[in-house]
């Protein structure tokens, strides 16, 4: 895109959308509310593999917990808040919903951690260092993507 047209922009290709998605942002996760709130909407770390599901790491006894396992589908949102703006958003279905192996949480803390943390975090993770929780692991396949580039 040209910078003479401000204002245009174009979907991703689904190579482009995949590559993004598999670089460490920070995601924003909403699921629809069971009650008369909206829906909830958090940011998360997560992990990807292009062609893959998208994993994410949150709390077996809290809310969000509760209501990815009622819902059983939910939306992820990724962004770059730079010029040129990018989005991914995909909307998909929980796949698995469970407490995680070392592996698991290894490959999410490794998009945001520095290599020396990894281990001792997930050991504490693991090991129920955690106070905000036990740490329960959630999988997912995307069903719908929607993208945007601005560049």
């Amino acid at each position: 895109m040209s910078a003479d047209r401000p204002g245009q922009h174009r979907k991703l290709s689904a190579a482009e959308r995949e590559e993004f998605l598999a670089r460490p942002h920070v995601a924003v996760l909403s699921v629809g509310s069971d009650d008369d709130r909206p829906p909830s909407t958090l940011p998360t770390w997560y992990s990807y593999r292009p062609g893959g599901n998208i994993a994410v790491v949150t709390r077996k006894d809290k809310r969000k917990s509760r209501l990815i396992r009622l819902a059983g589908k939910v939306s992820i949102s990724v962004q770059r808040a730079e010029v040129p703006y990018r989005y991914v958003t995909v909307e998909g279905t929980v796949v698995k919903q469970q407490r995680p192996t070392r592996d698991e949480l290894v490959a999410i803390g490794s998009r945001y951690l520095p290599a020396d943390a990894i281990d001792g975090w997930a050991d504490w993770e693991l090991s129920g260092g955690n106070t905000a929780g036990e740490p329960e692991y959630v999988e997912i396949r995307p069903d719908r993507w929607q993208t945007k580039d601005f560049g």
